[in-house]
């Protein structure tokens, strides 16, 4: 089967610069579920995607799955959008990540409550030396943020911690499930793809630095960064 040929990103983006270096997405939902199909595009070849749900009706209208795909579970219903897409083949792990799993060079943190994320972070990210970049997202209905942090420096753990909420104060749909918009979640998802590109070409010695903090409204349209 023919493979994305990365022609036209190769002065952005080498994948073959990139190496093997392991990416693991935690989460396959409104943002993990674009966010694995951008990374194989990318042409990058060691992708793990962890998620233990299944597609429900209400997921089509803000993830990448379609009608076709409701009552598979997620990561098995995206490694065929990745097959078919892109000739790719990601690794799926249909669990939950609790913090004992061992994960990659390249972390995208990107679960369905702060409270699995803290577990994570504290059990399986903080001071681990193999992981270096971790990009954790959040979302509002227009608006969100996107976290890029190395878990071993002590000045990026301490910033990241206070950003760190309680789910109850995350913003509730009228279902009663955290706000999803499907727009939104495309912006999220190519802004935290985009600093897996930067901190890489930091690695490579082709950009000086990282903004580890990004904040961006859609209604109007404003963006603040910092970094840590």
């Amino acid at each position: 089967m023919n493979r994305v040929d990365p022609l036209r990103h190769l002065s952005v983006f080498s994948p073959s610069k990139f190496g093997s270096r392991r990416v693991d997405v935690v989460g396959a939902g409104a943002t993990g579920s674009r966010v694995v199909p951008s990374l194989a595009k990318l042409g990058i070849q060691n992708i793990h995607c962890w998620d233990f749900d299944v597609v429900e009706e209400h997921n089509v209208a803000n993830q990448i799955f379609g009608i076709g795909d409701i009552g598979k579970l997620k990561v098995e219903a995206l490694a065929e959008v990745v097959k078919r897409d892109t000739g790719a083949e990601i690794q799926v792990h249909a669990e939950k990540v609790d913090g004992s799993q061992s994960l990659g060079e390249v972390v995208f943190l990107l679960t369905d409550t702060m409270e699995s994320r803290k577990q994570i972070w504290t059990r399986a990210l903080k001071f681990k030396l193999r992981t270096q970049l971790v990009v954790e997202t959040r979302m509002g209905a227009d608006n969100g943020r996107v976290y890029a942090l190395n878990p071993n420096k002590p000045g990026h753990i301490r910033e990241w911690e206070r950003t760190l909420y309680d789910d109850a104060e995350a913003e509730i749909s009228a279902c009663g499930a955290s706000v999803s918009v499907g727009p939104t979640a495309e912006v999220i998802s190519g802004i935290a793809v985009w600093q897996l590109i930067r901190w890489f070409a930091i690695e490579q010695g082709e950009e000086d630095d990282l903004d580890n903090e990004i904040i961006f409204s859609l209604r109007p349209m404003a963006t603040i960064t910092r970094k840590f």
